[in-house]
């Protein structure tokens, strides 16, 4: 077994938080391991020994100062995700539940202007983790406030806001609600059947490819196909039917029939068109049809 893969889940939790702070501020503390873990002296001590016990060269101790810096020759024992780096230096370190959050000044997050009710996403999960059905009270933009009973199975965020997937019994079909217009959901007595089960939610089953390439209309390819590390100037992506129309839609793609859309506007164009016939949400993807 890898040495790192025989430590406890707290211990790698320590040693990965020692790793990012090297990597990405250049130095640590003890007090800062002991702050971020509320560990004691002792341990925080044992958890920078057995540091540089797996990787001795990454960093070395500063006596005036009392911390730990990046040494030239580092090499990361974890791997960071890039989008949870992002995040967390957005974010700062505080877990946003035990502890409030601190946002960076030098590292900004995009603005969100729109943010669930946390009792409904609580709602939401229980149901979903439950298989229960819920009563809920709804505002549609075309049809204004109904009330629906629903059978959730999942929650998505389609880049601006967060959606549940979920069988409506009112059309008999599965659909997506958007979770900020929910205004209260109640725990519905009737059981969910197999036909509102997510076995039975065929577009989310349906898997889909997108092919993107850089818009035709650009004057420099390569510098879309750097933003999204295309390979041989395309950009495969795994979605199912039920999302796919997000997604295009998020990222501006051209899915029309000749890539007609303005550069300006789509810096994408989708090469694999044919997809589209599979694709639910169809009106909100750009072009198609065109």
């Amino acid at each position: 077994m890898e040495p790192l893969q025989a430590l406890n889940h707290g211990q790698r939790q320590r040693l990965a938080f020692i790793d990012f702070c090297l990597q990405y501020f250049g130095q640590i503390s003890r007090q800062d391991l002991i702050s971020k873990f509320a560990t004691g002296l002792a341990a925080a001590t044992r958890d920078f020994s057995l540091y540089r016990e797996l990787a001795p060269e990454n960093m070395r101790l500063v006596h005036p100062s009392r911390h730990y810096q990046r040494q030239p020759g580092f090499k990361a024992l974890f791997q960071h995700d890039a989008e949870a780096v992002l995040s967390g230096l957005a974010r700062g370190f505080g877990d946003g539940l035990s502890q409030p959050l601190v946002p960076s000044q030098v590292c900004i997050d995009a603005v969100r202007l729109i943010h669930p009710d946390t009792e409904i996403i609580a709602a939401l999960m229980r149901a979903i983790q439950q298989g229960e059905a819920l009563d809920m009270q709804y505002v549609s933009t075309s049809s204004g406030e109904s009330q629906r009973q629903i059978v959730p199975h999942a929650l998505v965020n389609n880049g601006q806001r967060w959606h549940v997937r979920a069988y409506d019994r009112q059309s008999r079909q599965f659909t997506d609600f958007v979770v900020t217009r929910i205004k209260a959901l109640q725990p519905c007595a009737e059981s969910p059947k197999t036909a509102e089960q997510p076995a039975a939610d065929n577009a989310w089953l349906q898997p889909i490819t997108l092919v993107l390439i850089p818009h035709p209309g650009l004057k420099h390819p390569e510098a879309i196909m750097l933003d999204y590390r295309m390979q041989d100037g395309e950009l495969h992506l795994s979605s199912n039917a039920a999302l796919a129309g997000y997604l295009l839609r998020a990222w501006s793609v051209d899915c029309s029939a000749r890539h007609q859309l303005s550069s300006g506007v789509c810096q994408l164009a989708l090469k694999n068109l044919d997809v589209l016939s599979s694709i639910e949400h169809l009106a909100i993807v750009p072009g198609a049809g065109h």
